[in-house]
């Protein structure tokens, strides 16, 4: 079949699309009627287990204190019961290795009974420790090929989970994965790491505020996840979108994003009842999803979750990409995870919103009324401006992949400056604080609108800012910058790393002045701050980022603009961020460069597969269209001719030279992939500045071929039939 009638078979299978799923009545089915429900939570183990048993496993839960592996028997054979119960037929250990996605081992709960029969088995150890493939997973060197052995471990700081099937379920136990020699080897054991370091400096600045017995602190993360969704014909019928995640070629369409919309629009029927069943399978789980709308670019959409505990939320945020892929094919429909599956109008990002907190004093970013009058609020937003200032170059490195390249620093998304957006009424108060001491806050008030039948509306008392890579949006603070494919767990691995880092700076000054003398606290809380904001206040900028006049400032002081991963990678591997990883237990100096070596070569690979397609696809589907057409109309040329009619060569000729640049410019490209370079490092550096260059530049004449030559010839699905079709 030719590229033209697949693409227009597939617009006939769209409009004629009827969804294969039967509707769900919500008059006798209520959302929080299935929350939880295939869930191992608290409530269902103290229903299961006996009293000694459940204290140890919720102490372990709620202190972070080692879990006794005595109580391992009895936990695994009340999980089998409630996973056969919800029929369970296997067990898997779920996690995250350095590709960024999830991976799971499944095994049978049944082992033969000698007798015939099978008998239902699960022990504490099954439950505990697992052993997958470790050299089939990235380890950057820490692992040779021919040594495989690597371990699962059972993480309790996490629910188990039963995950549907329609021929049955499995039950679902999140783990850690580590090496044979002990390396961390996946995205979990370090988030767990840097949760620890993060508690023990936290206790410091509590008990320095006179908090007795304070409960575990940990950081607490929500992501907003952002998507696009397009019909599956149109999906099959674009090798670059099957392959790459990302469109490699189309022409930009007459109507885009620019009418504004799109943002917060009605959200199509087909669209609607593909959330509603998707929000439906993550209650389920105990996701606690709350958002939903649709974002600025055609065909675009958001997720978003009340925030939670990060080590958990970074699961659940595995789970809600792998619910969303699964709940569009339910529809007929492709999920679009890529930064940026589509040239020219907005990307997709993950803004994920990350603060810090216990139990017993509860969100320790809350300024309160009176932000001035919080010291202790004030301390450890102090340690954040700090922390981000002085590891900006992790923070930057952190979000850098070859898909994030396309979104980093366009009008959609946050320069790949890394600064923090205080808000006015906090920037007010630690501009107060470094000119001698904060007296005041400015007020939040209220709105009238204008309309007497409109209630006065609460005003905050600072506006919100979207150019910001880190903003302060109240009692949290927002990481705009990670990608919408992107794990969490990485991003929030240097986040909490990075202020334990800070926190125990601040816990040592502030212990030293005082002498633990509480009545000198006041005194030496503003000597700290106001040292923190004279070294370090430079990060804090509540401009628009996006304007050049912001990155020549920045440059003036002295802030890093990364603007490519291979500009960026390299700072996970600076000799600050190596000692600062070691000293807090996080990570070894070995398991950090392997995590950069790994991530160097994900961006070799990705880059590499997109430029091979882009000769595939420039050779064979538009090259073959382009032809056809300049055939057709060098035959219709020639036949006026001989019958005396005059007639405009100049489409021809124009055809003609592009179809010529096509072929030199695809040429181009496979020469740049002849290329060899001395190290992993000089192979990204080539690939960024000489194969991506070259790919655009086959794009250039293909996008214009699309604009030219005959829709009935053109074999690819257009951006206006993608985006605007439903």
């Amino acid at each position: 079949m030719s590229g033209s009638k697949a693409r227009m078979q597939a617009i006939a299978a769209v409009t004629s699309y009827k969804p294969s799923s039967p509707p769900v009545n919500f008059k006798t089915v209520s959302s929080k009627d299935v929350f939880g429900a295939n869930v191992f939570t608290l409530a269902e183990m103290q229903a299961r287990l006996p009293k000694p048993v459940f204290k140890s496993v919720k102490k372990t839960i709620e202190t972070g204190s080692q879990l006794d592996n005595s109580v391992a028997d009895v936990v695994a054979g009340a999980m089998r019961d409630w996973a056969i119960e919800n029929g369970a037929t296997h067990y898997a250990h779920v996690f995250h290795p350095l590709t960024g996605l999830t991976a799971e081992k499944h095994d049978s709960f049944l082992s033969p009974d000698g007798k015939g029969g099978t008998v239902a088995e699960f022990t504490g150890k099954q439950l505990i420790q697992g052993e997958p493939d470790a050299s089939s997973f990235p380890s950057g060197g820490i692992r040779a090929t021919f040594e495989a052995r690597g371990y699962t471990a059972w993480d309790v700081m996490s629910p188990a989970y039963i995950l549907e099937n329609e021929n049955g379920t499995t039950l679902c136990i999140p783990c850690c994965f580590v090496s044979w020699t002990g390396e961390a080897l996946d995205k979990k054991t370090p988030l767990l790491r840097s949760n620890k370091a993060l508690n023990t400096q936290a206790q410091r600045i509590l008990k320095l505020f006179g908090h007795a017995n304070p409960t575990i602190v940990s950081s607490s993360a929500g992501a907003e996840q952002e998507y696009f969704l397009i019909d599956r014909n149109f999906f099959y019928a674009r090798p670059d979108l099957l392959n790459a995640g990302r469109t490699l070629f189309g022409a930009k369409p007459p109507k885009g994003q620019e009418f504004e919309d799109q943002y917060f629009g009605h959200i199509p029927d087909r669209v609607l009842a593909c959330m509603l069943d998707t929000e439906r399978e993550l209650f389920k789980l105990g996701i606690p999803v709350k958002t939903r709308h649709n974002e600025v670019a055609p065909s675009q959409y958001e997720i978003a979750p009340v925030y939670e505990d990060a080590n958990v939320a970074t699961d659940h945020q595995q789970l809600v990409m792998l619910t969303l892929k699964k709940g569009a094919q339910k529809y007929g429909m492709e999920c679009l995870l890529h930064e940026k599956p589509f040239a020219g109008i907005n990307g997709s990002g993950k803004h994920l919103n990350w603060s810090l907190g216990n139990s017993t004093q509860g969100n320790l970013l809350e300024p309160g009324d009176n932000p001035h009058d919080n010291m202790q609020f004030l301390v450890f937003a102090g340690a954040v401006i700090r922390a981000v200032h002085k590891f900006g170059g992790l923070l930057r490195a952190v979000v850098a992949t070859a898909n994030n390249d396309h979104r980093l620093g366009a009008n959609e998304a946050p320069p790949a400056i890394i600064s923090i957006f205080l808000g006015e009424q906090l920037a007010d108060v630690f501009e107060q604080i470094q000119k001698g001491g904060a007296k005041s806050s400015k007020a939040a008030g209220t709105l009238t609108v204008g309309v007497d039948t409109l209630p006065i509306l609460p005003k905050d008392a600072g506006d919100r800012n979207r150019t910001s890579p880190f903003a302060f949006t109240g009692n949290k603070f927002e990481f705009r910058a990670v990608g919408s494919s992107q794990s969490i767990g990485g991003p929030l691995v240097a986040l909490n790393t990075i202020v334990a880092e800070s926190l125990d700076f601040v816990a040592t000054e502030l212990e030293k002045a005082t002498g633990g003398d509480s009545a000198k606290l006041p005194g030496a809380v503003q000597k700290v701050l106001q040292d923190i904001m004279a070294k370090h206040g430079a990060v804090v900028f509540n401009g628009d980022g996006y304007s050049q006049a912001w990155h020549n400032e920045a440059e003036s002081r002295g802030l890093l603009n990364l603007k490519t991963t291979v500009d960026a990678l390299p700072q996970i591997t600076t000799p600050e961020v190596l000692a600062m990883f070691e000293k807090y237990g996080v990570l070894t100096a070995r398991e950090t460069t392997s995590r950069q070596d790994i991530y160097i070569e994900q961006y070799v690979k990705t880059v590499l597969t997109e430029a091979k397609l882009t000769v595939e696809i420039a050779r064979t589907m538009i090259f073959p269209a382009a032809v056809r057409y300049q055939s057709e109309l060098a035959v219709t040329c020639s036949n006026l001719k001989t019958l005396g009619y005059s007639f405009d060569t100049d489409t021809l000729d124009t055809i003609t030279k592009l179809v010529k640049g096509l072929q030199d410019s695809s040429t181009a490209v496979e020469e740049a992939l002849g290329h060899h370079s001395s190290s992993l490092l000089e192979e990204a550096k080539h690939i960024c500045h000489t194969v991506l260059p070259a790919m655009l530049k086959v794009r250039e004449f293909a996008d214009k071929l699309e604009g030219l030559v005959a829709d009935d010839l053109w074999p690819l699905p257009t951006y206006q039939e993608m985006l605007f079709i439903k």
